[in-house]
This record gives C-alpha cells, structure tokens and sequence, in this order.
C-alpha cells in the first residue's frame, strides 16, 4: 500500500474516538429507543381518556387520582430501581425493568374498574421507574463527560418520539380496534428491544473489542480526584444516607422536585387541555399533539449541544452547564401567555407549549448530566433514582394539591380556562426557581470523592 507524506500522528484519544464511536453511538441509540418505548407506554392512557371516561364514567378527579398512583408508584420506584441498577448492572437491570413495564403496559387491557387502572398504573409507574437510572448509568459508563449532555439529550429525545408516536398511533387502533389493542401493541414493542439489548449489549469494562485507548478516552474527562471507573464494579454502593449527606444530591433533588411535574402536567393533560379548550376529538388532536413533541425532541437534542458550545469556547463544563440551563430557564417562561395566545389561534398556544416543552428536554438533558459531573459512576443510577423519587412527589404534590382540586372546582362552574391560567404561570416559574435554588446550594464544581475512595 502507498503512503503518501506522512500526516501528523493523530492523537490517541482521537483515534480511539473514530474507533469506539460505532459501539458509543450504537449503545446510545438503544437507549434512545428504551425511553421512547418507556414514553409511549406511559402516554397512552392520555389518549384513550375520552374512551375511558365515557365506558368507566370518569370526571378529573377520577383521572386525577389514576394519575396520581401513577406517580406515587414511579416515585417509590426512583429510589429501589437506582439501586437495584447500581447493583445488578446496566445490562441486567435494565432488562428487567423493561420487560417488568411491558407487561404491566399490556396489563391494562385486563382492567374492568376505575379501581382496576389505579392498579395497573401503579404497576406500570414502579416498573417505569427503572429507565432514566439505567439510561443515566449507561450514558456515563459510555461516554466521556464532554459528550454525556449530547448523549443525553439524545437518548432523552425518545420521550418527545413516544410521546409523538402515541397521538399518531394510539386514537387510530382504539377507534378501529378498542381501546384494549392500543394497550395490547404499545406493550409489546419492549419485548423487541429486550432481544435487541440482550444481543449489544455490554458495559465497556466487559467489552472484548475495546482497547485500552477507547477505554481512556471514555474515561478522559473524569475530574481531578475521582477514581477511573469502569474496570470493575467491585467497591461497595454508596448507602442513601451517605448520599443524601451531600448538598450536590439535594441541588439535583430540587431541581427535580420543581420541574419534572411540569412535563407530567404536558404528558397528561395537553390532550385534555386541547379537547375542552379548542373541542378537538379522536383523531383530530393527533397532529398538534405530535407538534408539541417535534419541538421537545429539537429542544433535547439541542439542549445537549447548548453546553458542548460553550465548553468548546473555553468554558469549564460546570459552568457550561449552569449557564445552559438558566439560558434554558427562561425560555420556558413565555407559557404564561400561552392562554392569551391561543385565544387569538390555536396554533400559537401549541407553538408556546412546544417551546416550552422543547425548554424542558433541554433542561433534562443538562439536570440530569450534572450526576455524571459530580458523582463518581457506581453512585450515578441511586442519585438519579433520588432524584427521580423527588420529581415523583412533586408531580404527585402539584396534582394532589392544584391540579385535582382547581380543575375540578373551575370545571364544576364552567370556567376551566381559568385553571390553565394558572397552570401555565406555575410552569413558567418553576424553572427559574429550581435553577436559583439549585445553584445556590452548589455554584461551582465539587466532585464528590466517598470515604472508601
């Protein structure tokens, strides 16, 4: 073979980027199909609630409650399926929350109660829990911390594919075959992707084409004073207490807490919103469902490269991070004009909502990464399941506490663009707390080093 003169030698984590990129970037579309999987499972309930009410006779507070053992269950769930990853491993506990929620998924086309859905959405939210910790483990066991938010916002950008596959999807099966098959079909699509992560799956420590090259690149960015992980998995698991001990754990609690309800309120209720505020049924609320969700998926993906910008403009990635989020926390805020806006056109209210939903994925994509910042690996699925277990109680707090109670006062009296008023202000606020609060507790770097390290 002729060589023509020879070119600078690449360097060694160069090459082992254009080398482990295949496996890197094969490992992230998995789990990118996983948590569009997760989210369109969860979403169908949303889409056959006209269905539903009108067989079980629900009004929003029967909904409200099935809603909220939802979220009760998927908040205790955070907290056991951080764990139970830590222990059991990515490959295996991820594997088995997924085929656990296909099954509860496809449960519900058994329910013959209102008490029956409360069941089987609990069952659901528990087995659901299992995927951002695996998803979050994952992501940093793969990648090196410059790329974690890109891999992120990535995978994360599933939710916005689910929740834009289910209206264009769900209405049709249950119009043309019962509301049952539409539970019956979405459920059994995780049962694809268990085969498909069984077959490529592997961590990097147990990858047999993976040199020690692409090891130290996807190890590169870890901080000063925090072990290179990935070899083994042999040191002890963190405890919660000692966990909860830290100060970086409650900034990422808090930040959770406040904003994950907002996309439960988005997941939930943006069908029902559309249909009594604009009238819209079946079929027709399919495409500015799906428009919100297109805009979420930009907005993930995005929300991965905001920071990556400014880390490549010489900005340390802690700061990058911060500085993407508060940038992301103000472009939830326009959703206060959203009823106002849509009172001129409906397409302008769905145009605000989608921003701001697209604000959300971005902000997930940054929120979540700050784990794999801060935490060393084998603590990242039981910090994540923390945090998760906190944006649990506060959708179930925000739907307890306003959403049950205001939309189905404003209801009884005819007024229920009133309770949207509200809603929308709430979502617009809440960002911007977290991000104040959050960065108060934590306003630079600190890598956490436990005892035994």
């Amino acid at each position: 073979m002729a060589y023509s003169a020879p070119a600078p030698p690449a360097s060694p984590l160069a090459t082992a980027n254009a080398t482990i990129g295949k496996f890197r970037w094969t490992i992230c579309a998995l789990v990118f199909f996983a948590t569009t999987i997760n989210y369109l499972d969860r979403a169908v309930i949303s889409l056959l609630k006209p269905y539903l009410e009108t067989e079980f006779h629900w009004n929003s507070g029967d909904y409200a409650n099935i809603e909220i053992a939802f979220k009760l269950a998927y908040a205790v769930g955070m907290v056991g399926a951080g764990r139970i990853i830590d222990k059991l491993g990515t490959k295996l506990g991820y594997a088995l929350s997924t085929a656990l929620w296909s099954v509860a998924a496809m449960g519900h086309a058994l329910v013959a109660s209102t008490f029956g859905f409360g069941i089987a959405r609990a069952f659901l939210g528990i087995t659901e829990a299992g995927n951002f910790p695996a998803a979050i483990k994952t992501t940093a066991e793969w990648f090196p911390q410059r790329e974690r938010a890109l891999a992120t916002g990535i995978f994360n950008s599933g939710s916005n594919v689910g929740a834009i596959v289910a209206p264009l999807s769900v209405p049709f099966i249950a119009e043309h075959y019962g509301w049952k098959w539409a539970f019956l079909i979405t459920g059994a699509l995780g049962f694809i992707w268990l085969v498909l992560w069984m077959m490529f799956y592997e961590t990097p420590a147990k990858h047999a084409r993976l040199s020690k090259a692409e090891f130290d690149y996807i190890n590169a960015d870890i901080p000063v004073g925090l072990p290179s992980e990935g070899v083994t998995e042999e040191k002890p698991k963190a405890s919660w207490a000692t966990l909860l001990g830290f100060k970086q754990t409650w900034a990422f609690v808090i930040g959770k807490f406040l904003t994950d309800p907002i996309w439960w309120f988005y997941l939930f209720w943006l069908p029902d919103f559309l249909g009594k505020q604009y009238g819209l049924k079946g079929t027709d609320i399919a495409l500015p469902v799906a428009a919100v969700y297109v805009l979420s998926s930009i907005g993930s993906v995005g929300g991965g490269y905001l920071p990556l910008g400014f880390i490549k403009r010489g900005m340390p990635a802690f700061q990058a991070r911060k500085t993407a989020m508060l940038v992301i926390a103000f472009c939830v805020f326009p959703i206060v004009f959203a009823q106002w806006l849509g009172g001129m056109n409906m397409w302008l209210a769905v145009l605000v909502i989608g921003i701001a939903a697209a604000a959300h994925q971005a902000w997930s994509a940054n929120i979540f990464t700050t784990v794999s910042d801060m935490f060393p690996k084998r603590a990242v699925g039981s910090v994540t399941g923390i945090g998760g277990m906190a944006g649990g109680l506060g959708g179930i707090a925000l739907t307890a506490l306003v959403q049950k109670r205001m939309f189905v006062h404003f209801e009884s009296i005819g007024q229920i663009d009133k309770a949207y008023y509200i809603m929308f202000f709430i979502c617009g606020a809440a960002y911007l707390l977290a991000w104040v609060l959050m960065f108060t507790l934590v306003p630079r770097m600190e890598p956490i080093k436990l005892d035994d390290e």
